[in-house]
């Protein structure tokens, strides 16, 4: 099943796909923003296909087996593409594509703790299967201390009450281990004032998603891969990255920005580029999406 991608003819539109060009979706989840990349690429074309999420990563093969284009998968963080080009005799790509953060598919089907809404193992990591040095949720909610725990839910996911989560979880999991994603949004829920759990928002949200950040290094792999891109972009290549998060539409904003500034790109979206109302109703996820787009002198 492919998951609906956002903002796609806005991407499509955006990246300009030449039937020739070599094009990374350093986060092809299951394929919907590069079944519609592969329509414009022809056969001499290569389509590059990377995902953390080796489930998702597999499903995008079956829905890509009719692509024209050489396509190559690639189990790994899409901060590494450059590897994956050197592995290939690849010493450019022409178009990148990165729809950063976390899928509808991981959201609701994942069973790896990302949502607070089904009692699952404590995970939230993307790889499907994490390894025994992998960091995860239940490490990060079990074993850092109190100051760590405040500064990413404060940091990461902008929460006015991380002090107050934070000695929660540390005085809960002195009890037991807090051990599901479930048990975590009581935690949360009991340590925030009455007023914050009635709100729109579910209490435990923003803690979610700073959790999530923290165990998957978003941020850090965002910063590592944006200077990589103006590196191996051809001349006259584009990058478009769709972000969820103001963290992360801070940092590609600055990015651009400063690379603009240096000469060696032209901000193709002045302005980032949003979901219209139609796309919002059908995806309510795309409601926070951002796309920034741009080419390399």
């Amino acid at each position: 099943m492919l998951h609906i991608p956002v903002l796609l003819h806005e991407v499509i539109e955006g990246l300009d796909i030449k039937p020739t060009d070599v094009v990374l979706d350093g986060t092809i989840n299951r394929g919907g923003h590069s079944k519609a990349l592969c329509a414009k690429l022809g056969s001499e074309g290569i389509l590059i296909g990377m995902d953390r999420d080796e489930a998702a990563l597999a499903e995008a093969e079956k829905n890509l087996a009719t692509c024209k284009a050489k396509t190559i998968f690639i189990n790994d963080n899409f901060k590494n593409f450059d590897l994956v080009l050197a592995k290939n005799n690849l010493s450019h790509v022409d178009k990148i594509i990165l729809d950063i953060g976390l899928s509808s598919n991981q959201l609701e089907q994942g069973g790896r703790g990302f949502s607070f809404q089904h009692d699952e193992q404590l995970l939230m990591t993307f790889k499907t299967k994490p390894g025994e040095g992998d960091v995860t949720a239940w490490n990060v909610v079990n074993e850092w201390g109190e100051e760590s725990l405040t500064t990413i839910i404060e940091g990461f996911g902008e929460e006015r009450f991380a002090k107050r989560i934070a000695k929660g979880i540390i005085t809960r999991r002195e009890e037991k281990p807090i051990a599901t994603s479930k048990e975590l949004a009581e935690v949360i829920k009991k340590s925030v004032p009455r007023w914050y759990v009635h709100r729109k928002v579910h209490p435990a949200t923003k803690t979610f998603q700073a959790i999530r950040i923290a165990v998957n290094e978003e941020l850090t792999s965002l910063e590592e891969v944006l200077p990589k891109s103006m590196q191996y972009l051809s001349s006259g290549g584009r990058i478009g990255i769709i972000s969820f998060h103001s963290l992360e539409d801070r940092i590609v904003k600055k990015f651009f920005k400063y690379e603009a500034g240096n000469g060696m790109c032209k901000i193709i979206t002045k302005k980032p580029l949003a979901p219209s109302m139609e796309e919002i109703l059908a995806n309510p996820r795309a409601r926070s999406a951002k796309l920034r787009i741009a080419e390399k002198i």
